[in-house]
């Protein structure tokens, strides 16, 4: 059976030692989480996620979900009760506004909390977590009326959030979106259209669920200029905030699914539902896009946080599991087999996945802790570095780690032999559940295009100039420290094919833009190399720091730091001159091998 320890000490490493947590206590709701609440924060989510999420993930795959004849879904056994137990402790609202009833605790406490949940069940977090992106788009865009309306509800827990973009014809290009609102003399709006692949679009754990739904209003410009934004209750809602009659908006069907069996994704069909403008006319996009880039960040953090559970899986199956002896000698002599964790290719690939997991961690929070600094600091200058920062990053999150999470739950199926195909042992599960996060919030080639095409030349490259100089003053200030030199050396290298890959593109995109297109992919991913490399350097010179001054005794936590840091650094880092060699050198051939074949 499944096994999940949260891995709460390395959290509070990457927090506390590498990232300087305290340094940040000038932000608001930095002060309201000194480092032993942030403790006790992350130890409580981590009993939760353990007890409670967890022994639900298996049964909710097994059960999924169930749309009945009047439209209605059922939810798994215990999902229900699991959600509720969440909403009152107050998990939704970690770090939603106050003054709506949320706890307004930094994001990068609730990015590490929800890591552990999303590992524990990862169909069940959807549902939360849709809504927690519904109320940050109703707060930055809604009016004062609307958000008193729907957020207290929403972050409570009472009502949950949805979004609504992708119809059967209509994907990534929202400008052949079809769904109209018409204009009514109160205000209001009828919403005519249907939608697909929404997550939580109808279930039985909240009294009321929020939809926010990209529609055309008529005689609203073609394209991508005329997309509106608009909240479509499923109850309506008076000004009390009572409920009132059933909105026309109706589950169609659920989607029969590869994973995520438990969460509700359905078809939904909208047939003059009464729905309420957010934002401006034909300004959609800008309002929806903030529920997108929080969510691409949530689901960089669901690759993360299933490569995770994945992994652990996979080291306590190869510490049990007999079979073969080690090809330097019996290490067991005792037994009638060693373990298959003696093995150098089970070795080799255990150590591959955790050298990104924790990197990869680093990674989620440093850019979490950016989105605290973009919203919260008053110095103009922070948030504009944070702002850019987080933009550039975003799509890296989105693609790499969603991508290493789903190769590494397949690496760690591998290590069960054929008990990983065998359902019981819910390797194939993280698999299943793994897959979509490639696709969904936009493929990740779409991603990756995105990163090459809008985010590099974006204010005169501004924000990819100030990570080159970011990562490149680290290397310059640590050069003479010999404990890093193999971080230092390493990283310093990365960074120049990083650079060098960087200016192939600025100076090739213009005339051969299928080219740049190629080489999008390979380029996402030499910059997340770099970047996990940079998380590597900077937990290692704090590991190292923290060796020296011998504070707290955790010897051996740090030397395995050290450890699995050398392996990345070394085995892994090396691939950023292969990215760039086919960067420079494959495009045209590909371009011109694709264009025959096709």
């Amino acid at each position: 059976m499944p096994v999940f320890k949260a891995p709460v000490d390395d959290t509070l490493f990457i927090l506390n030692d590498v990232l300087g947590y305290e340094r940040y206590m000038n932000l608001p709701g930095f002060a309201d989480a000194s480092p032993d609440i942030v403790e006790a924060i992350l130890q409580e989510g981590g009993r939760l996620s353990e007890e409670v999420l967890f022994p639900l993930n298996q049964s909710g795959d097994q059960e999924g979900c169930t749309r009945h004849d009047d439209a209605t879904v059922s939810t798994p056994k215990g999902f229900k009760q699991a959600f509720k137990q969440y909403c009152e402790g107050g998990w939704l609202g970690l770090a939603a506004p106050a003054e709506f009833g949320g706890q307004g605790l930094p994001y990068v406490l609730h990015t590490a909390v929800s890591e552990y949940m999303i590992s524990a069940n990862l169909s069940l977090m959807m549902y939360p977590g849709l809504t927690q992106g519904a109320v940050a788009a109703i707060n930055e865009h809604g009016t004062d009326a609307q958000k008193a309306k729907f957020l207290p509800k929403m972050i409570e827990g009472t009502w949950t959030g949805t979004m609504n973009l992708t119809e059967p014809h209509c994907g990534t290009d929202l400008g052949l979106l079809r769904t109209k609102a018409v204009p009514q003399d109160d205000g209001s709006y009828k919403i005519s259209g249907q939608k697909i692949f929404i997550s939580a679009g109808e279930h039985d754990m909240a009294d009321n669920i929020i939809h926010l739904v990209l529609a055309r209003i008529e005689g609203a410009p073609e394209g991508v200029k005329g997309i509106s934004l608009f909240i479509v209750p499923k109850f309506m809602v008076g000004d009390d905030g009572s409920l009132g009659e059933r909105n026309p908006v109706t589950c169609g069907s659920i989607e029969e699914k590869m994973g995520i069996h438990a969460n509700s994704t359905c078809v939904m069909n909208y047939d003059e539902a009464t729905g309420y403008l957010i934002g401006a006319e034909n300004a959609g996009l800008k309002a929806m896009f903030v529920m997108m880039n929080e969510a691409r960040l949530g689901v960089g953090l669901q690759g993360q946080a299933i490569g995770e559970i994945a992994y652990q899986n996979a080291v306590s199956y190869a510490r049990e599991r007999l079979q073969g002896r080690s090809l330097s000698g019996p290490k067991f002599p005792d037994k009638k087999a060693d373990p298959i964790i003696v093995h150098p290719d089970v070795r080799r690939t255990l150590m591959t996945i955790r050298s990104f997991n924790e990197a990869g961690r680093a990674f989620m929070l440093w850019t979490a802790l950016k989105s605290d600094v973009a919203h919260k600091s008053e110095v103009e200058s922070d948030v504009q570095q944070a702002d850019d920062l987080l933009s550039l990053v975003t799509p890296v999150v989105k693609g790499v780690l969603t991508d290493k999470g789903f190769d590494h739950a397949v690496m760690a199926q591998q290590m069960f032999g054929g008990h990983g195909y065998i359902e019981e042992w819910g390797m194939s599960q993280y698999v299943r559940d793994a897959r979509i996060a490639m696709i969904y919030e936009g493929a990740n080639g779409i991603q990756a295009l995105d990163l090459v095409g809008r985010k590099l030349g974006l204010n005169g490259g501004r924000a990819v100039m100030a990570f080159f100089k970011e990562v490149g003053d680290f290397c310059e200030e640590n050069r003479s420290n010999e404990e890093l030199a193999l971080y230092t050396k390493g990283l310093k290298k990365g960074l120049g094919d990083l650079q060098a890959s960087t200016m192939w593109l600025m100076q090739n995109a213009m005339a051969k833009p299928d080219n740049a297109g190629a080489a999008s992919a390979d380029y996402m991913h030499l910059f997340g190399l770099v970047t996990l490399g940079y998380m590597w350097a900077l937990m290692a010179k704090a590991a190292v720091e923290k060796r020296t001054s011998g504070a707290d005794g955790k010897g051996e936590f740090l030397a395995s730091k050290l450890l699995v840091g050398k392996f990345y650094m070394e085995r892994i880092m090396p691939e950023t001159a292969l990215r760039k060699a086919r960067i420079e050198t494959g495009a045209d051939t590909m371009m011109e091998l694709a264009a025959e074949a096709f």
